[in-house]
């Protein structure tokens, strides 16, 4: 398979129970096919740790504007968009085979940005109000109104 972002060949890749692609020694993008990005984009999900460390050309620029094909499927351009709603990371996905390609340093935020997500969700924020308290609120101020 050859890479989207630089055409150099991509090397299969055994972390854990998943195969990857990787352009080593290229652009240090990953290729991950359907539901194998799921496994690794977790800081807890230790396969991941491995694919950090991707050998690159530190030299070699990379086209972001220019479309991508799918290593994939045969004449199929991947889609870029935002991971998530955050919108602090974009990847590249295949609207056919649905496998993402990621450049070089994306898997690494896409863990950091699911790490603050998880922080903020088990941490409650300063002024924050729990749905208990707004349910509490809404029926009392519900029975006030009643009694007037």
């Amino acid at each position: 398979m050859r890479c989207p972002a630089c055409s150099n060949e991509l090397t299969e890749i055994q972390v854990g129970k998943v195969l990857v692609d990787a352009c080593q020694d290229g652009c240090g993008g990953i290729w991950f096919d359907a539901f194998e990005l799921q496994r690794v984009d977790e800081e807890h999900e230790a396969a991941g740790e491995h694919l950090l460390h991707i050998r690159r050309q530190e030299n070699l620029t990379v086209d972001q504007s220019r479309k991508r094909e799918c290593p994939r499927c045969k004449d199929i351009k991947l889609a870029r968009h935002f991971f998530s709603g955050k919108k602090a990371v974009e990847v590249d996905e295949c609207p056919n085979c649905g496998g993402y390609w990621l450049d070089a340093g994306e898997l690494e935020k896409i863990r950091e940005e699911k790490k603050q997500a998880a922080k903020q969700k088990d941490s409650p924020r300063a002024g924050s109000i729990s749905p208990e308290v707004i349910r509490y609120l809404y029926r009392m101020q519900t029975e006030r109104r009643k009694t007037i």
